[in-house]
């Protein structure tokens, strides 16, 4: 991860606004996900296990776990982004490397390079077991920098 000098961003005012913005996230509450981790180019999400939320063979649903690996990607950006810019997932590449298993599971996101336009990121998703983690997906993803429409 690159040190914390090398994103021109003001001190601690990433983090309110990172998580204001995961705060207004009606899917990331639903599937009762929670920002465990903020610091400047790098973000934590965690989400408990819940069997509303499986496949047929009772794992942890992919589509939650790559939504996990999205919004921690995301957020990451954001928190290295121009103060007026919100950010957008232009494209992402999942890799699904064992099943979701777990009591709960958390995604780590880092930003690979911020650019004026496009940052990328990248994110492992592990799963939670009796204080063990397990690697169980991977992500590498292009956030882009956008105004907001008034």
């Amino acid at each position: 991860m690159a040190a914390l000098g090398t994103y021109n961003v003001p001190v601690q005012a990433f983090e309110p606004r990172v998580r204001e913005s995961f705060g207004r996230q009606a899917f990331m509450s639903t599937i009762g996900a929670e920002l465990a981790s903020v610091t400047p180019g790098a973000v934590e999400i965690r989400v408990p296990f819940g069997r509303h939320l499986t496949q047929q063979n009772d794992f942890l649903h992919a589509g939650v776990i790559a939504s996990i690996l999205d919004s921690a990607c995301g957020y990451a950006a954001l928190s290295v982004a121009p103060e007026n810019a919100e950010v957008l997932s232009v494209e992402f590449k999942v890799n699904l490397l064992a099943p979701a298993v777990g009591e709960s599971f958390i995604a780590r996101a880092q930003v690979k390079r911020a650019g004026k336009t496009l940052t990328v990121c990248t994110a492992d998703a592990f799963s939670l077991n009796q204080g063990n983690e397990k690697l169980v997906a991977t992500m590498q993803a292009t956030i882009m920098n956008m105004t907001p429409r008034t």
